[in-house]
């Protein structure tokens, strides 16, 4: 385990330096027991692919200027982790289907995805959509969801230019990992297709759809079925 820190406010903790199964589910257990039992001070916990970044106020911690703040913080975070277990973990039970049309307009580059696969379209869906992922880090922007659990042979460069606007709920392919964005913003993932759902919404009690941790399967859906979600997603 690796300590250092980030600015003035916070800490990062480095469960490893693989993406795995196992570092999200060490990441998890350490995050959820924090929730449970938080420190005089703490203030929000960020979870990554192998890290997990904790941020305190650094006044409180220093105890109104009696103590260094960084180093107070890290001697209870090592107690803490001593204490912690796997068992702290959320044990997430339910997959999250997410509806997503492959192709055309929604997918434009499912054809060169599959051309450097050496596969037909029809097999990459069925590759992509066949697939569970868990939700390893929610980042980039506000909703992103990186997924863990692409097939292998699924794995495909960025574009070598990036698409100055790729819309809400395009579904990307960037080497081994494959993801959603969650806003209008630029991005250079290989696009195979669209969701019609809304992953972040200010405005929600929870403004993410998905979080670190779930599991999700992608469903094929047709140009019809996308409208048809869209418009109900538009009146919720």
């Amino acid at each position: 385990m690796r300590l250092y820190p980030l600015g003035d406010a916070a800490v990062v903790l480095e469960f490893g330096s693989d993406i795995s199964p196992a570092t999200h589910r060490a990441i998890a257990a350490f995050s959820t027991y924090l929730a449970r039992q938080p420190f005089a001070g703490l203030r929000e916990t960020v979870p990554a692919f192998t890290t997990l970044t904790v941020y305190y106020d650094p006044w409180q911690l220093s105890e109104n200027g009696r103590q260094q703040p960084y180093g107070r913080v890290v001697e209870i975070l090592r107690q803490l982790l001593a204490a912690a277990t796997a068992t702290d973990a959320p044990a997430e039970t339910s997959v999250v289907d997410i509806p997503v049309c492959y192709g055309g307009g929604f997918g434009p580059d499912l054809a060169f995805v599959a051309q450097h696969a050496g596969l037909t379209t029809d097999q990459v869906i069925a590759l992509h959509s066949n697939a569970e992922y868990l939700v390893h880090m929610i980042g980039f922007a506000p909703g992103f969801p990186y997924l863990g659990g692409l097939d292998a042979r699924l794995a495909t460069p960025r574009r070598p230019q990036p698409r100055a606007l790729v819309p809400a709920g395009a579904v990307g392919i960037a080497g081994p990992q494959t993801g959603i964005y969650s806003l209008p913003t630029p991005g250079g993932w290989q696009l195979i297709g669209r969701t019609p759902w809304r992953l972040f919404n200010p405005e929600w009690a929870a403004p993410s759809r998905l979080r670190a941790g779930q599991h999700l399967r992608f469903v094929p859906i047709s140009d019809a079925e996308f409208t048809r979600l869209q418009q109900q997603e538009l009146l919720s």
